[in-house]
């Protein structure tokens, strides 16, 4: 039995399964055992980094890719560069600070939530993205579907969740009590991103109840970077003219 067969063979019993099975094509010609070793146990470890990358992907169910570059600092002057810097560098996650982006439709608050997730994925964060709409719904499904379960249970390992689109849709006392007490098991856990349509003192409209709003914001803004987006909509902006 040859060095590749011995490897290969130990590999398997490890159960180092990229390693056991694919040929040794990343080696560019022949090269001392060690460094042959160190080589295919480096191959390994970049295997099992890009399967959890794409995991981390797949389970942050991020509807599109966005990025800080794209984002279009002239047209949206509510934001400055330093700011987006400091959004992109995101050593908030790591300090588990939250963000709140509020503004009318159009003016760049998901891109910018998108932005975040994207990069937090890329550099290894657990990440879990959802409209407010979805969030409710795995909220209250929980006990009779393993999909919405499933989710929650990530969502609570998560290092961010981002929601979207609050208060684009009126919920009830029930769905209300739900979200606050997800939001209160996150709490200093758990980072969270929030876009908006309506400003702080619209969320007891949202919520339903002042009381709970009130606790809901304290919880949110206990360490929290909150940006208002105020220009005028990218979308409309942009829009195709038909005459």
């Amino acid at each position: 039995m040859n060095y590749t067969e011995q490897i290969r063979s130990y590999a398997r019993q490890l159960k180092l399964s990229n390693l056991a099975s694919r040929p040794f094509d990343f080696l560019a010609e022949p090269v001392p055992n060690e460094v042959f070793l160190v080589e295919c146990l480096k191959e390994e470890i970049n295997y099992r980094e890009e399967k959890a990358k794409q995991r981390r992907i797949t389970q942050a169910c991020l509807p599109t890719f966005k990025s800080f570059d794209a984002f279009d600092l002239e047209f949206q002057k509510s934001i400055t560069k330093w700011q987006l810097d400091q959004l992109s560098a995101l050593n908030w996650i790591d300090g588990i600070f939250n963000l709140i982006l509020i503004g009318p439709p159009g003016t760049g608050k998901t891109h910018l939530a998108l932005a975040v997730g994207n990069k937090a994925v890329e550099i290894g964060y657990k990440v879990f993205f959802a409209s407010m709409d979805n969030l409710i719904h795995i909220l209250k499904t929980q006990e009779i579907s393993r999909s919405s379960a499933a989710r929650l249970k990530w969502i609570k390992e998560c290092d961010l969740l981002i929601i979207d689109e609050m208060g684009y849709l009126p919920i009830d006392r029930l769905d209300a009590n739900l979200f606050f007490q997800l939001i209160s098991n996150l709490f200093e856990n758990t980072s969270v991103v929030i876009t908006s349509n309506k400003g702080f003192d619209g969320w007891a409209e949202i919520m339903g109840d002042s009381v709970l709003a009130t606790a809901l914001l304290d919880r949110l803004t206990h360490k929290c970077q909150v940006l208002s987006l105020n220009d005028e909509s990218y979308r409309l902006a942009n829009r195709k003219q038909i005459f």
